[in-house]
């Protein structure tokens, strides 16, 4: 293609891309070309999936507003972030909205003015993110944006769904709500019809999806966001407990500088250790939590936390009893 015609295309889009459309006659008027040139040249557009169409009103032609978004002024700040976001994001190569994500950077990165863009690149390479472990997502880029699609459009879903609360494969319609990714995978809470109330479904394990012809009426914010109640990550057990834990000094500052849960309490020693109060539904996930920061954590209440604590460190104690 010659120069003449590029030039002469990117002519066409800026001039469709107006708040009026242009027929025929005045386009090649406005590029000093032939009808026919233009006919040729509209042809174009199309074969590159460019969205002009014909307004019969106006009887002239022009690019869906929706197609191209309008330029946007970023400071370095922000052309930094978005880029470090995406680009420089370690260890989530496969994780869903991560490719587009990127695709997308590489244009605002591209867009910048050049000395811009080189002051970005001396900054980029001393930076990074990294998410830390996260589940493996191969194979679900594809589910992902159905599913976003069929939460735009509210339509109900089949699924097949490897179930470790059941130990089976299970067969259900849902109705899909919200994806949240938390701690390490993308989860999705849908209202499951086989179960007859919200559950939460992790993406890696959705074996096969179906989008059908059926809606459903939309469920308030408020109550997608209440699913997860007041646990401890995303595993209400239907029961809360005061939970407080004492965490010696050797450990009271990496605790203290998280927060770990909405309704925790601190309270420093004079010893240097710090006593951890929360109240979080069911008991299972923050033990596990406890678990893992071994003799330097102990529990203060409720009996039931501490017996269970004991008694999992036991279980772990006899795999060293022969030592």
């Amino acid at each position: 293609m010659s120069i003449s015609r590029v030039y002469r295309i990117l002519r066409i889009i800026t001039i469709l891309q107006g708040s009026r459309g242009y027929t025929a006659d005045e386009l090649a008027s406005e590029l000093d070309v032939s009808r026919r040139t233009v006919f040729r040249d509209l042809n174009m557009l199309e074969m590159a999936r460019i969205p002009y169409y014909f307004d019969p009103q106006t009887k002239g032609y022009r690019i869906s507003p929706n197609f191209f978004l309008p330029p946007i002024n970023l400071s370095i700040g922000e052309a930094l972030a978005i880029l470090v976001m995406t680009a420089k994001l370690r260890n989530a190569d496969k994780l869903p909205l991560l490719t587009n994500a990127r695709r997308a950077a590489t244009k605002i990165e591209n867009s910048l003015p050049s000395a811009i863009r080189h002051q970005i690149a001396g900054i980029l390479d001393k930076l990074s993110i990294s998410l830390g472990p996260i589940s493996d997502h191969t194979g679900t880029d594809d589910v992902f944006e159905r599913l976003t699609a069929a939460m735009a459009g509210r339509e109900v879903c089949r699924i097949k769904y490897r179930s470790l609360f059941e130990g089976s494969e299970i067969d259900t319609d849902i109705r899909p709500l919200k994806l949240v990714f938390m701690s390490r995978a993308w989860y999705l809470i849908a209202h499951s019809g086989a179960h007859e109330e919200f559950r939460t479904f992790k993406l890696s394990r959705i074996i096969s999806l179906t989008v059908t012809k059926k809606t459903f009426q939309p469920v308030p914010l408020s109550k997608i966001d209440a699913h997860f109640g007041n646990a401890w990550s995303m595993i209400p057990e239907g029961k809360t407990y005061d939970v407080r834990l004492r965490f010696d000094a050797k450990m009271a500052c990496n605790v203290a500088e998280v927060q770990w849960h909405a309704s925790q309490q601190l309270q420093w020693n004079d010893d240097g250790s710090v006593d951890y109060s929360v109240q979080v539904d069911g008991l299972g996930e923050i033990g596990w939590w406890i678990l893992g920061y071994g003799p330097h954590v102990q529990v203060l209440s409720p009996l039931v936390l501490r017996k269970r604590i004991a008694s999992a460190a036991k279980e772990v104690l006899k795999h060293y009893e022969s030592d």
